[in-house]
């Protein structure tokens, strides 16, 4: 177990690091920004966590009595919930009742060690339980992403047992809850690494399905007929989808609605969002390029149909048509 638990703490640090650059360069907006900078803080903390565990399993030094690691422990939470919300939640707008969330990182210094660590674990508890039903609020959804919902059931699994962990710390000895802190923190990053590599765009699909699950409809007055028309000249005469830059904004305007009623419309007439639903059309198209240009490479094909890069490409096409390119042009030539 001291193996594995060393192994793990490696991993969160070398894949801590990589999320880290990966999320620093991404360009967003100013209210996904705020989200980013609170998934930032929470990769921080597991990965400093993670140093402290490390130095106490190499009899290094002792950080786990310090008042850092509680003070970590404490900010794992809120941290989550800040980064967790702008995707979770329809109406995201930070307040200034939101300072409070930080109230109990103040106060975790002032708690001796005996009592700190459990109560950091009972509040990450009253968290995990607003995440549980946010989620299920989406049940309505779930045929738009339901592998994205096992990976989401996999933090679940992993976050429940975390809090087991919390609570039954007394009967632990020290050094049985470090190494089995640290393994659960090592797997967490790894369903985290997986999850990112297998739906790149899942924070996307999932912000989609909660602004259709709570969004009034704003197509009474519009003709859904003519609209559905033009959407399908747009993408299979036009091929608008080929265009890297396509966004829900471009195409909105294109069908001369709004971003809201766009994305309404994609929901309610396809059962999925406006980010899968130009996937599929972009795997179409390399499907076709695939049988049609049988000398022409893979990442040409993935280009011409409208992806930035090779790995979107692969990972979108195992993700639709459950194979990879290649396999796909073998099984069908």
């Amino acid at each position: 177990m001291l193996l594995t638990a060393l192994l793990f703490i490696g991993f969160s640090l070398g894949t801590s690091v990589l999320l880290i650059v990966a999320t620093t360069l991404q360009q967003q907006s100013v209210g996904v920004r705020l989200s980013k900078a609170a998934g930032l803080i929470l990769i921080v903390c597991l990965s400093c966590i993670q140093y402290l565990h490390l130095g106490v399993l190499a009899n290094q030094y002792d950080g786990v009595h310090s008042l850092a690691y509680t003070g970590l422990l404490y900010a794992i939470a809120p941290s989550f919930y800040f980064y967790s919300r702008q995707i979770l939640v329809a109406d995201s707008h930070y307040q200034r009742s939101d300072v409070l969330h930080g109230v109990p990182i103040l106060f975790s210094s002032a708690l001796p060690y005996q009592l700190a660590v459990p109560g950091a674990f009972l509040i990450g508890s009253g968290y995990l339980v607003w995440l549980a039903k946010s989620v299920y609020s989406l049940r309505q959804q779930r045929q738009r992403f339901r592998l994205e919902l096992l990976a989401l059931a996999t933090f679940f699994t992993i976050a429940i047992a975390v809090l087991l962990l919390g609570f039954i710390w007394p009967l632990l000895s020290e050094m049985e809850f470090i190494v089995s802190y640290s393994i659960l923190i090592g797997l967490a990053f790894f369903a985290a690494t997986l999850t990112l590599l297998r739906f790149p765009t899942i924070a996307a699909d999932v912000t989609e399905a909660v602004q259709a699950a709570y969004a009034e409809s704003t197509l009474k007055n519009t003709d859904k007929a003519a609209v559905l028309a033009k959407l399908d000249s747009l993408m299979q005469q036009d091929k608008l989808y080929t265009l890297e830059t396509l966004n829900l904004a471009l195409l909105a305007e294109q069908l001369e609605l709004s971003q809201h009623q766009l994305s309404e419309l994609i929901n309610t007439q396809f059962q999925q969002g406006f980010s899968r639903y130009i996937r599929e059309q972009r795997i179409q198209e390399a499907k076709r390029l695939l049988l049609t240009e049988p000398n022409a490479s893979v990442l040409a094909i993935g280009l011409s149909a409208g992806f930035s890069t090779q790995s979107n490409f692969y990972a979108a096409f195992r993700d639709i048509a459950g194979m990879t390119p290649g396999q796909y042009r073998k099984n069908h030539l």
